[in-house]
């Protein structure tokens, strides 16, 4: 989830009155609207529906996957959209329906290698009808958009899968959330030192202290009272999810510099697109599983 780390000059005059709303330049009342709404639904799905919450990355990855998709055209780089759309489905309720329906039948991981694979093989397959030409290129396109979008999402449902998987979530997204609003918060209080200018020029070293500060406090937390490891465990998860989200907030930005575009998509209110709001997620989700599988108990 992009934020801003450094305080940008408000624009003067009759334009600026639009953006009056947020200091940072979106619908401040219709994002907090948004995300409250996001939250709530993904809180009641891990309490008592978890094919809500596998439902919810299905339909969240094949936006982003469509937003990406459209993206990359203004570059003349045609994806193979249908295979990928479907695979977002495949990805996401496969190794969920086998691990609750069909328990010991393959493993989950095999599960999803799976998936993956034969998602593969559609978009290979797919793009041959439009011809030869741009047929490596499109491809390529293809393979970006899979691994970028609903594979990395897909640790996300690993992490539901396994023992405690409610807390495992929950977890994940709390402490990439926090890291994010520390980001916002610090960056616009005390932001100078830009980390990283040619890619976004907003973010600041001040900003990341504050991921780290807001994420590894979120992560001590929920390593305390919801996963019941010892704290350290909490400070792993809040200095790496930090790190890696920012990480994911750059890749983003750089994608976006490259194509010519601010947003992927005006989707969500105040938010911007669905892969702008995915970004750190999908970056994080791979890492906090791994880290998750090591030492909180159950795997």
């Amino acid at each position: 989830m992009t934020s801003d780390y450094v305080t940008e000059t408000p624009t003067q005059g009759p334009a600026a009155e639009p953006a009056r709303a947020s200091r940072v330049g979106r619908n401040l009342p219709a994002a907090i609207a948004v995300g409250v709404g996001f939250g709530a639904y993904v809180v009641a799905c891990l309490l008592f529906f978890k094919p809500g919450f596998v439902l919810l990355i299905a339909v969240a990855t094949a936006f982003a996957t469509r937003e990406l998709d459209e993206a990359l055209q203004k570059q003349n780089i045609h994806a193979s959209l249908v295979p990928l759309l479907a695979g977002c489905v495949l990805m996401a309720f496969g190794p969920y329906a086998v691990a609750t329906w069909l328990p010991g039948a393959l493993s989950i991981t095999g599960t999803l290698l799976i998936c993956l694979s034969l998602t593969v093989l559609a978009a290979l397959v797919w793009r041959m009808g439009r011809g030869v030409a741009g047929y490596v290129r499109d491809v390529a396109g293809s393979l970006l958009i899979l691994s970028y979008v609903p594979l990395l999402a897909s640790f996300s449902l690993l992490m539901l899968i396994g023992a405690h998987g409610s807390a495992r979530v929950v977890a994940f997204i709390l402490v990439v959330t926090m890291s994010d609003l520390g980001g916002l918060v610090l960056g616009r209080m005390f932001g100078r030192h830009p980390m990283a200018p040619t890619i976004s020029p907003k973010k600041s070293w001040e900003g990341l202290a504050g991921s780290v500060l807001f994420g590894v406090a979120a992560g001590v937390g929920t390593a305390i009272f919801g996963l019941r490891v010892p704290f350290w465990v909490g400070i792993v998860l809040g200095v790496a999810l930090a790190a890696v989200g920012t990480a994911g907030d750059l890749v983003e930005s750089m994608i976006k510099r490259d194509l010519g575009i601010k947003d992927m998509s005006s989707f969500l209110p105040g938010h911007g697109g669905v892969m702008d709001r995915l970004d750190s997620l999908l970056f994080a989700a791979p890492v906090a599983w791994l880290i998750m599988y090591v030492w909180v108990p159950g795997g």
